[in-house]
């Protein structure tokens, strides 16, 4: 049995073709984020990933959205998507494949 701490790992992310990790694979990539309200990310797309975010609790804003703990927003490669923390959020990522460096700003081509 091996142990981790997710602090630890970077900005949440544990599984996955990076280090630190828990279980170093290319198939996907997870990530327990935390947020607090007013963070944002900006509109951004992936061209491999499909992304898969669970609200675990908290509140979010996804192209204009609200989203609460227990939804789950599938985010399909080429969908662009910005981020908006409504209050103090924490969420599960899954990306299937793993792809390191698919993350790319603005609207989908």
């Amino acid at each position: 049995m091996q142990h981790y701490k997710l602090d630890d790992m970077v900005r949440g992310w544990f599984v996955g073709d990076f280090t630190p990790t828990a279980l170093a694979t290319r198939a996907a990539e997870v990530g327990v984020k935390h947020y607090r309200a007013g963070d944002r990310e900006a509109r951004h797309y992936h061209k491999i990933a499909q992304e898969i975010t669970v609200i675990q609790s908290g509140r979010v804003q996804m192209n204009g959205v609200e989203y609460v703990a227990g939804d789950i927003v599938v985010i399909a490669p080429l969908e662009s998507t910005d981020f908006v923390v409504l209050e103090d959020t924490v969420t599960l990522v899954v990306k299937v494949p793993g792809a390191v460096d698919d993350k790319y700003l603005g609207e989908a081509p």
